[in-house]
């Protein structure tokens, strides 16, 4: 009896590309971005839900390019915002997208606040901004209208159109970007590589994921089979719409509390000319609850039954109950204006869109005040990347597009 020896062919997976992105929005889009100019020729996929880039934290915020001056010097957020400002300003430049450097004050209203002001800027020097301390005076000469006892000025601060950088970084990309398309399932070989099924019922297959979903970032990490040891904790940002903008000649912020991220009820001309007044910081019954009215259960389940949810009520309920009331009086978001500005009425005051926060929050209820990305087998989960990470996009993106290209080497 004859044998033959049987040649085994192990056969390789069919991708359908290298690098597969979760995520449309300005991070998502400036790690393809990165990737591209790496490594010119590796495939990139962006997966994103909505029928267009930027419809989220990216198109929704105040449209600041952040000096970098709150963030603890040496975090991801200082290194990457400072670098990020000028490399956003330089990019707006290049491909034409509206902007401008108009500089900004932080204004101390009281006595109290004095100490956090020098303390502020002392923080800023070590992060290697130019950083003026000017006194009532001094401040009056860049907004006449404001009142405080001094203040700061940071020169490079300035606004732009987040929304079209999105755009022109999803143009110059060269990704493939499938927009109206949903993750609903990770599958996670770590000898091979992903497959995502999508709600139309394609499977998507690549040799690395990024997941840079958002305010779903950790919903996807527990898809992809990894525990994110934090949860997303949506925050509604509310903002009004100044009816006289002449009173603001350019950004006005307060001395931001140290306990928290978010900056305080601050006065932001935007690149159209537009005064935004805001935001309220209050809990949203949705992961995209921008506003009251918008509950999802399972989401607000999601939340709820997060132990670090409790925690972080019960440490500041002071805070969130001053800032659900002036979600709810619009009386009392004007007596927090006048603060920094006495003339502003309350009928000075409409309305505009609100933006949601996606926060990560951890079991014990701190708040996770730096970006946060961890790599695991044949994944990099960005999994918190609230403000400034549309301004430090540029140098977010490289370095989530090195790790992604890392896994990629044999």
């Amino acid at each position: 009896m004859h044998y033959r020896n049987r040649e085994v062919v192990r056969v390789r997976p069919a991708y359908d590309c290298d690098v597969l992105v979760i995520g449309g929005g300005i991070v998502g889009l400036s790690t393809a971005y990165a990737v591209s100019r790496a490594a010119p020729g590796t495939r990139v996929t962006v997966l994103e839900k909505e029928p267009g880039p930027a419809r989220h934290q990216t198109g929704r915020n105040s449209g600041v390019i952040h000096s970098g001056i709150y963030y603890r010097p040496g975090s991801l957020k200082a290194r990457y915002a400072v670098r990020g400002a000028a490399e956003m300003v330089k990019f707006c430049a290049e491909y034409d997208i509206p902007h401008a450097v108009t500089g900004k004050l932080i204004v101390a209203t009281d006595r109290g606040e004095l100490p956090r002001l020098h303390a502020l800027a002392q923080r800023g020097r070590e992060n290697g901004l130019t950083v003026r301390e000017l006194g009532a005076a001094q401040m009056a000469e860049h907004e006449p209208e404001v009142e405080g006892l001094a203040a700061i000025h940071v020169g490079t601060t300035g606004i732009c159109d987040f929304g079209a950088v999105a755009r022109r970084l999803a143009e110059a990309s060269g990704a493939e970007i499938r927009y109206g398309t949903r993750a609903v399932r990770v599958d996670r070989r770590p000898d091979r590589g992903v497959a995502v099924l999508t709600a139309a019922g394609d499977v998507v297959r690549g040799r690395v994921l990024v997941n840079c979903a958002g305010l779903h970032c950790d919903e996807i990490a527990r898809l992809t089979g990894d525990d994110p040891g934090a949860r997303i904790v949506p925050f509604r940002g509310e903002y009004y719409e100044l009816a006289r903008p002449e009173l603001v000649r350019g950004l006005v912020y307060p001395v931001p509390d140290p306990a928290f991220p978010f900056l305080g009820v601050h006065l932001t001309r935007g690149i159209d000319g537009s005064v935004h007044v805001g935001p309220n910081a209050v809990p949203a019954l949705a992961r995209e609850g921008y506003d009251w009215r918008t509950l999802r259960p399972r989401e607000l389940g999601t939340t709820l039954a997060w132990p670090g949810s409790w925690q972080l009520a019960r440490r500041h309920w002071r805070y969130g109950t001053g800032e659900l009331h002036r979600s709810l009086s619009r009386a009392a978001f004007t007596r927090a204006v006048r603060r920094l500005l006495p003339a502003v009425r309350e009928e000075d005051l409409t309305p505009t869109a609100a933006g949601v926060r996606a926060q990560a929050v951890l079991r014990d209820g701190t708040l996770v005040d730096d970006f946060l990305i961890r790599e695991t087998p044949r994944a990099v989960h960005v999994l918190n990347a609230p403000s400034p990470a549309a301004t430090a996009s540029l140098p977010i993106g490289r370095e989530i597009a090195r790790r992604a290209l890392a896994t990629l080497t044999p």
